[in-house]
Parts: structure tokens; C-alpha cells; sequence
């Protein structure tokens, strides 16, 4: 039985939203953008939204609107995808690696233990879709002690006037943080709408904005969506029409916005994504049925504290087993056509951030979290037969690999 890992919910309301951009002749940034933006909005209850064309762009923007400089440091985890860390080299800054929890997500002990006046920024990121300690991170930055250890080097974090929380919601879409979505518990929130996740404008972001007074969301919102369009003053929707030719260029942007055309995917999607979640819960919780009875199987966290997955990946976990056996597993589940993955490569362990003197070893619980992690399908259109065979094809794997 052929399962695939990720593939994108198509269906023919999705096809129906992408034909009606085409024949509309308007396929870039125009109305089914502003409709996917104000879907967004309702879903998670946060500030205005901005859809851009990739979560790493709305990262490197926000980071640049926040003035970070050379020398600046930010905050990230070391378990997370490399696109965390790329966005903070981009904007300018330097990533200060810290440590994971048992969850998969950052630790907080070990954010305080990081700060320092150079530090200006966190971007805390929600492994798997699992919310991380809002609470405690927001506390964190608004202690007296760390807020006077706080030197802006920027006008946006003098206004501030402490380190802002940027947090990395890539997975997290429809996932609870006590009895509201995720989005809004953070000054800054932003989502991916990449091809693999829970909802998808084949390639996207979302840009929650939730920035405390005196900071005006509304007009933040404005000024960066005239900075995701190279700072013209006019849009090409407006600019198209008769007579509306002439605009300016009024600062140095970037080209960041979503099309139309990506755009009506993700809105077909969203508008039916109670659903899609709900189906995403039923394998979720078929697998921890399942793998609960196994005695070697760590199951992720899912309901836990007040918090609630967004059933992005079931990220498994396998006790006693080395990086080799786990490796090995994966190899012998493959043959069965089943196709899992690994969430993530710490990022010390890749070329790049080993080269700049990242070391694993210093992050123990990331090592800890990765070694035995196998990533297991996850995604609306598995049927419960599918489900099960996979159930089955973990379990021999393991057995086959880990002979006792």
C-alpha cells in the first residue's frame, strides 16, 4: 500500500477558487488575497493579517522593520527547520541557539539564560503544530530586570522598549492556547501556507499582528503591505486602472506579497478547515491509541496544559534506540511504500551553522528529541485502512530492527 507523506488537499472547491482568479484576468495580489487575510483573521482572532509569499520572507521583513543591525542578536531554538535561523542571517542578526524542552519546543530556563543586552528579539517556534509556553515567554520579556538590560539599537524598539516576541506559528495553524487560537498571544505571529501544510497557498505566509500600544496594528499593517511591494505607493491593482499610472517609491521594500492565484487555494481550503482539522485529530489520535500500547513508543504531545496541536505531524518518538536504529527503521518502513520523515535536524548538525561553530553538543535535549524522532503521516485524506497499515508498518519495522 502506496502512502505518500504530505500531498496538498485538492479538492474541486479548491479547483473552483483557483479557475474563478484565472478567469477573473486578475491572478497577483488583489481581492482573494484580502479575502484569505480576513478569513485568517476570523480563524485565529488575531490583529490584521498580511499574507506574503513565504513564511521566511514575512520573517526576514519583520525582523528588518524591527531596525535589527549587525550585532543584534535573536533568540531561536536550536530543533527547528534551518528557515528560523536563515531569516534572523538575512535580516542582519545573529542567532543565539538555545536548547528544547521534552515537548520539542524551546525552552524557556533556556531563553532566560541567553539574554543579554544585545539581545532584541525571540522566535520561539511550535514544533509539530504544538503551541509553546506563550505565558511564560511574555512574562519573560516584561520583567523589570530584563527589560532594563534592553538596548534598542532601532525607533520601532525604542517604542517597544523591550525584547519583542516573534513567535515561528509555521505549524500552527488551528491549534488552542487555553480557549483561544493560536496567533494572538504574541506580539508578532507567523504562519506558513507552504504546500505541506495544514492549509496552503502552494507557497505563503501569514503575518498576525498583535503589537501593544502605542503601536496602531491597523496602520502597521498598511505600511508593510507597501513594504511587500517594494514601497510603491500604489499596488498593481490600483495602478492598473485608467488613469492611475503614476506612483512613488517612498523606501527601500522588498517583494514579498502572495498572487491571487496562490491565494484562492488556501482560501477553498480555509473555509473548510474545521474539517480538514477534525480529520487530522482522528489520525492523530488513532496513532496514540495505537503506539500508547507499546511500550518502546513515545507519543507527542497533543492535548496537554491548556494547549492544543494543530495535528500539523505526528512526530513519534522511540525509546533506547540510537540515531543508526532509527535510521535503520525508517529504511525497513520504506520498503513498505510508507513514506515518513524526520522534524527537524538540529540545526548544529547541518554544514552551514556547524561552519559558523554551532555545536550539538551543547543542546542536549535537541539531540535528545531528534535521535529517536520518526515524523508519520498525517493529513485529511488518509482513510483509517491507510492509518492502520501504517500503525503496522511502524510496529514490524521496529521489531524487525530492534530484535527482542
Amino acid at each position: 500500500m502506496k502512502i505518500p507523506f504530505s500531498p496538498p488537499y485538492i479538492d474541486d472547491s479548491v479547483i473552483a477558487e483557483v479557475t474563478d482568479s484565472l478567469r477573473s484576468g486578475w491572478i497577483t495580489t488583489g481581492p482573494k488575497v484580502k479575502a484569505l487575510e480576513a478569513e485568517i483573521q476570523q480563524l485565529t482572532g488575531t490583529g490584521p493579517v498580511l499574507c506574503v509569499n513565504s513564511w521566511t520572507t514575512g520573517a526576514i521583513m519583520m525582523l528588518r522593520w524591527l531596525g535589527v543591525k549587525p550585532g543584534d542578536e535573536v533568540i531561536i531554538p536550536a530543533y527547528t527547520y534551518c528557515a528560523t535561523a536563515l531569516a534572523v542571517l538575512w535580516a542582519g542578526g545573529k542567532p543565539v541557539m538555545v536548547d528544547s524542552g521534552e515537548d520539542f519546543n524551546i525552552s524557556v530556563e533556556a531563553i532566560r539564560r541567553a539574554i543579554t543586552p544585545r539581545t532584541k528579539a525571540i522566535l520561539p517556534v511550535d514544533i509539530a503544530g504544538y503551541p509553546c509556553d506563550y505565558t511564560a515567554i511574555m512574562h519573560l520579556v516584561n520583567e523589570p530586570d530584563v527589560k532594563a538590560m534592553f538596548q534598542p539599537t532601532s525607533p520601532v524598539m525604542e517604542k517597544l522598549g523591550r525584547i519583542i516576541v516573534i513567535n515561528d506559528s509555521a505549524h500552527s495553524i488551528g491549534s488552542f492556547y487555553g480557549n483561544k487560537r493560536s496567533g494572538s498571544q504574541t506580539d508578532i505571529c507567523i504562519f506558513s501556507l507552504h504546500a505541506v501544510k495544514n492549509v496552503t497557498t502552494a507557497e505563503g505566509g501569514a503575518i498576525c499582528l498583535n503589537m501593544p500600544a502605542p503601536f496602531d496594528n491597523e496602520q502597521l499593517y498598511s505600511e508593510l503591505r507597501m513594504k511587500s511591494l517594494n514601497c510603491q505607493t500604489k499596488d498593481a491593482f490600483t495602478k492598473s486602472k485608467a488613469g492611475g499610472w503614476r506612483y512613488d517609491i517612498v523606501g527601500m521594500g522588498m517583494k514579498a506579497n502572495m498572487a491571487d492565484v496562490n491565494a484562492a487555494i488556501g482560501l477553498a481550503q480555509i473555509r473548510k478547515y474545521p474539517m480538514m482539522l477534525q480529520e487530522r485529530k482522528r489520525i492523530f489520535d488513532t496513532y496514540t491509541e495505537a503506539f500508547s500500547k507499546e511500550p518502546w513508543a513515545i507519543t507527542p504531545p497533543t492535548r496537554q496544559e491548556g494547549r492544543e496541536t494543530s495535528y500539523h505531524v505526528y512526530a513519534l518518538r522511540i525509546k533506547d534506540i540510537t540515531e543508526e536504529q532509527r535510521d535503520d527503521i525508517i529504511a525497513d518502513i520504506s520498503k513498505s511504500e510508507v513514506a515518513v520523515n524526520v522534524h527537524f535536524i538540529p540545526l548544529p548538525m547541518l554544514t552551514l551553522f556547524h561552519d559558523m561553530g554551532y555545536r550539538i553538543d551543547d543542546y542536549p535535549q535537541a539531540y535528545e528529541n531528534y535521535h529517536h524522532e520518526i515524523t508519520l503521516p498525517c493529513y485529511p485524506q488518509l482513510t483509517d485502512e491507510q492509518v492502520r497499515f501504517v500503525i503496522k508498518t511502524v510496529i514490524e519495522a521496529y521489531h524487525t530492527i530492534i530484535k527482542k
